[in-house]
């Protein structure tokens, strides 16, 4: 799961040299309303739903119900996880160490109560214990990632291919497709072979590229008769970010005088260095699967991307809408431009400059187009807000050469210590009816009606990802995408009772509401073909080790990880149409039951 927070200090995003007015307003169809008409709707609408769930009678708008047989046909619902922080068996199976192993033992005090993925959930005996849990919901897919250094443990072909680390990831598939759910495979999800760093600093030196391409050849040859769906990277963005420089993540660099593991590197270049070769690495091995396996393996490769959703500032001040439309163009189109055409966004160019590596001509060629499909992971959104351009303004993270700063506090708040959990459900009723009362001065407000979560970072706001997949359909060509991670966590510091975990209603109106947003963006013209939910299963959570529960399955650390399905994996049985009640469940026994539906927000404006 991206770890959203660290990396979005300050961020932002530039808008397309090139781009017409409405291209580079990509969401500029959703405000074809008045604002105050426009206001109206949404609030009348969200009232009426809130008003609802609260027992209150209101007058409701008509609302288009949403099951499982609302959506297309061959749409998936799924979940996900990676390598790392589930799998475990870190020195076992003939696997080498990654570079999260060396971080999580070489500087512990940087993960919360120096937890570490060396057991993690163990999943690497008990994946079988996992697909049937997938079964059990009736998930069509499972998305995980492979680890590298288990298939190559020095990193390159010369090192040696691992078969013990091939059987694991055989088996592993195989007990997916006997069950009837089909594997989504992630290449790399932030575990570098630690050998390749050591070596030559892995993604600071353009020879990760052939390395990267010979790794992902290698798992081609092996996996892809049976592997229909390849995502190349996760979450690049953060990747780049959080590891090369706020350095909260491995191998955890950043600037001298920064407060990370690792402050020799430069956190205004080697982000930037390193998301140039990731996305050469890319290329080279989408290339490679399209012209030598493509045709006789008849399956698709693309990258997972990530983004929070933007909302300016303030509507009524043009300076906000830019920088809104700026962070955008530093999160997404950071990776998703030079696809689709060949260089970084011309935001970035213009602010960037000489920091930003240039591409050659041959690179842009093999860039534009290598992907069939799109992962988009979403969790939440932010207001963003223009910071001047001042000699006295200078960044000393990357994430702030866009100029604009992310502003939660309008709508996420913290209620205090006094809640143990920290960041609390805020009744939306109480921020609905403040929104109509003053409309004018908090207009704003309106849009961000958010309810707040365990994670603390991590606010509800479906409208983000719709508005995000109205970006991809205007400005970059609509492509196919997967919803790759969609979910929120619980914070556990070890005092969470197992049966408030368990009764997950914060993650199953999350996902609920986020699964009808799809389906509005859908119908919108958006060609989403699935939703996996972050995550299948409680795991580490990178620095926050295992203090954020965002699985739909239960681990039980105090009793051999024992899974247990939580109320919102029982929801997904019963959405799927495989469990009639709660005695089924508990029984394990599966059905043809009839599945619930999600009451979906009446349509707003296109």
């Amino acid at each position: 799961m991206a770890f959203l927070a660290t990396a979005a200090i300050t961020t932002t995003h530039t808008a397309n040299a090139g781009l017409g007015r409405k291209e580079g307003r990509p969401n500029r169809v959703s405000w074809r309303l008045s604002p105050a008409r426009g206001y109206t709707l949404r609030l009348r609408s969200r009232a009426a739903r809130i008003s609802s769930d609260l027992g209150v009678e209101a007058m409701k708008p008509a609302k288009q119900v949403v099951t499982k047989k609302s959506f297309p046909p061959g749409f998936i619902f799924g979940a996900g996880t990676s390598s790392y922080q589930i799998e475990g068996g870190w020195n076992e199976g003939g696997k080498g160490p990654s570079t999260w192993d060396h971080y999580c033992h070489t500087y512990p005090e940087k993960i919360k109560f120096r937890h570490n993925g060396d057991v993690a959930v163990d999943s690497y005996h008990m994946y079988e214990e996992d697909v049937k849990m997938l079964k059990a919901m009736g998930m069509d897919a499972y998305r995980f990632s492979i680890c590298w250094p288990r298939i190559l443990p020095k990193g390159t072909l010369q090192g040696g291919i691992n078969q013990e680390g091939i059987n694991y990831y055989n088996n592993l598939i195989n007990k997916l497709i006997e069950n009837g759910i089909k594997p989504y495979v992630t290449l790399f999800h932030w575990e570098i072979p630690q050998a390749l760093e050591e070596e030559y600093g892995s993604f600071l030196s353009p020879r990760i590229v052939n390395d990267y391409k010979n790794y992902a050849e290698v798992c081609f040859r092996n996996f892809g008769d049976r592997v229909k769906h390849w995502f190349t990277f996760n979450e690049p963005y953060v990747f780049c970010c959080n590891a090369y420089s706020i350095g909260k993540h491995a191998p955890g660099r950043c600037s001298p005088g920064g407060p990370c593991a690792v402050p020799s590197g430069d956190s205004l270049v080697e982000p930037y260095k390193v998301g140039h070769h990731l996305l050469l690495a890319h290329a080279e091995a989408a290339r490679l699967y399209m012209k030598k396996y493509q045709d006789h393996q008849e399956g698709q490769i693309g990258i997972a991307l990530v983004s929070m959703g933007y909302e300016p500032y303030d509507k009524n001040h043009h300076v906000h809408s830019q920088a809104r439309d700026r962070s955008i163009d530093y999160n997404l189109g950071w990776f998703l431009e030079p696809l689709y055409r060949g260089d970084y966004p011309f935001t970035m160019r213009a602010l960037i400059q000489d920091r930003l590596p240039q591409f050659t001509a041959e690179e842009k060629n093999k860039l534009i187009g290598s992907f069939d499909m799109l992962g988009l992971n979403y969790y939440t959104s932010r207001f963003s807000r223009h910071v001047d351009y001042s000699p006295l303004y200078s960044p000393t993270l990357n994430t702030e050469d866009a100029y604009a700063e992310f502003e939660s506090k309008k709508f996420c708040i913290n209620f205090g210590p006094s809640f143990k959990r920290g960041w609390i459900l805020m009744s939306e009723l109480t921020i609905v009816l403040w929104n109509i009362f003053f409309l004018n001065l908090f207009q704003q407000l309106a849009l961000m009606v958010i309810v707040l979560t365990g994670t603390g970072w991590l606010c509800k706001y479906p409208e983000g990802l719709k508005n995000l997949l109205m970006v991809i359909r205007d400005r970059y060509g609509n492509p196919p995408i997967y919803i790759t991670e969609n979910g929120v966590g619980d914070y556990d510091d070890g005092n969470l009772p197992m049966e408030k975990a368990l009764n997950d209603d914060v993650r199953l109106n999350y996902l609920k509401d986020h699964i009808a947003i799809v389906k509005e963006s859908i119908d919108m013209g958006c060609k989403v073909r699935g939703h996996f939910s972050w995550s299948l299963i409680d795991n580490f959570e990178w620095q926050n080790g295992f203090t954020n529960r965002f699985g739909l399955i239960y681990v039980d650390h105090n009793d051999n990880l024992k899974r247990h399905m939580k109320k919102s994996a029982k929801w997904f049985a019963e959405f799927n149409g495989v469990a009639r009640n709660e005695k089924q469940l508990a029984a394990g026994e599966l059905s043809n039951g009839v599945p619930p539906s999600i009451p979906m927000p009446a349509a707003t404006a296109a």
